[in-house]
């Protein structure tokens, strides 16, 4: 990590291209979760299969996704399949004691039908302990649409049980790349947060870094190296339309969007040594907020819009720091330690993300901004690039695992995490959407 931030003065295309290639094939595929760590707080849930009335198979078992959802979540706990004591599809055939007796906090029953080309899904959500019906809803989908139904589902029953707003519909972006060399090749995916229905909507011969999402969900910046140097795009998710923002001499690097999504952050290099600008998406202006001969980098903004915190190495290493989205002065906000970058923020604003350094490697931590304390939250060697679910209960980065580079999550409390690996390619730069209705 040290070396890649002096890279950023000098040499920045080599070191972060040599950073995330691999002699691999990539192509479109699904990254699967593998649970490296679970909650020993988890609680315990049973999400009963969901009776299906019609002929065949379903293409999707919706139980087993919301099961999945909410074991990844790493707030509860899913019996196995074997340690169903029945199988109810509906709340009145619930014998609640049954489920007690197997430590069942929660149960999740349901049944689908079809209804000519569509799929008509019920499903209750049941309080064991309290022996009553949480929730109940009735919902049509597609065959195609299944896995988004069960994302669905999965964050009715999060919220309803944990009081905050599920985001398994929510979806994430991030970099692969394959080759050496001339036969170097990266693309920039969108995913399910699951991993699942990935598609590539950008390919290219020269690196893709720092993918970033419009707070609507539906553009995507980054920074893109075809034209020889580096260049923002800003690129719409779906329609695969894109505007180049700037191609000033040097580094153009590390754009963040604003709450509102009309300004743009991003470190350039114009003018001598990288500093931070924010650019007005309607007019194109840039304006320069920091002044200083450190490297200034990685910013992102507070939730509210009114401040930036960004990486500087302006006390000898590398910090975080904030000021205002006007400008003005800077206020170092990390101490512990003598490495802190790529700080994000959790939705309240109460909590700052980043990457930090000990004696083990460089690992995801968080720092609570009123006491300032700081918990290191993984124990991997090598992580980075640090994205925050919108609802601030997990954290997904890149890392290593072996000599590849992988996609890891965590929980916002440590407790519990998982890795989304590709069995072709490099991945990198993960970056999580905001809601998307």
């Amino acid at each position: 990590m040290s070396q890649g931030w002096k890279a950023l003065a000098s040499g920045w295309l080599l070191a972060l291209t040599a950073l995330i290639c691999l002699t691999t094939t990539a192509q479109a595929q699904n990254l699967t979760i593998e649970i490296t760590r679970g909650s020993d707080q988890a609680t315990p849930i049973a999400v009963v299969p969901f009776e299906f009335s019609g002929q065949g198979g379903l293409p999707q078992d919706v139980a087993q996704i919301v099961s999945d959802d909410l074991e990844h979540s790493g707030q509860f706990s899913p019996l196995s399949r074997s340690s169903l004591v029945s199988l109810p599809s509906s709340s009145q055939d619930v014998f609640y004691d049954d489920w007690k007796r197997v430590d069942a906090r929660y149960l999740v029953v349901g049944k689908i039908e079809p209804q000519g080309d569509q799929y008509r899904i019920q499903y209750e959500l049941m309080d064991v302990l309290g022996g009553k019906r949480m929730l109940g809803e009735t919902l049509t989908s597609s065959g195609g649409n299944l896995r988004a139904s069960a994302h669905y589902i999965s964050d009715q029953i999060f919220e309803a049980i944990t009081g905050i707003r599920g985001a398994f519909s929510t979806r994430i972006t991030y970099v692969s790349a394959s080759g050496a060399g001339e036969n170097a090749r990266y693309a920039l995916y969108v995913a399910d947060a699951d991993g699942y229905n990935a598609q590539q909507i950008l390919s290219s011969d020269d690196p893709i870094l720092s993918p970033a999402w419009s707070p609507d969900g539906q553009k995507i910046a980054y920074v893109s190296f075809e034209s020889g140097n580096s260049a923002i795009y800003v690129q719409n998710a779906s329609t695969g339309e894109r505007v180049r923002l700037t191609s000033f001499p040097g580094i153009n690097g590390a754009p963040a969007w604003s709450p509102d999504g009309r300004k743009l952050a991003m470190s350039l290099s114009k003018d001598g040594q990288p500093e931070i600008y924010v650019m007005n998406l309607a007019t194109r202006q840039v304006t320069r907020l920091t002044n200083n001969s450190a490297i200034e980098t990685e910013p992102d903004w507070t939730p509210d819009g009114r401040s930036l915190i960004f990486t500087s190495d302006r006390s000898g290493a590398p910090q975080l720091y904030r000021m205002s989205a006007n400008g003005g002065q800077a206020e170092r906000v990390t101490f512990t330690g003598n490495y802190n970058s790529d700080g994000r923020f959790s939705p309240d604003g109460k909590t700052l993300f980043m990457v930090t350094r000990d004696d083990s490697g460089y690992h995801v931590a968080k720092q609570d901004m009123d006491t300032n304390r700081v918990t290191v939250l993984t124990d991997s060697q090598w992580d980075e690039s640090p994205s925050v679910a919108p609802n601030g209960t997990m954290i997904i980065f890149a890392t290593q695992q072996g000599a590849q580079g992988v996609l890891g999550a965590v929980s916002s409390d440590g407790r519990a995490s998982f890795r989304l690996p590709s069995t072709q390619g490099d991945v990198r730069e993960p970056a999580w959407s905001p809601f998307l209705n």
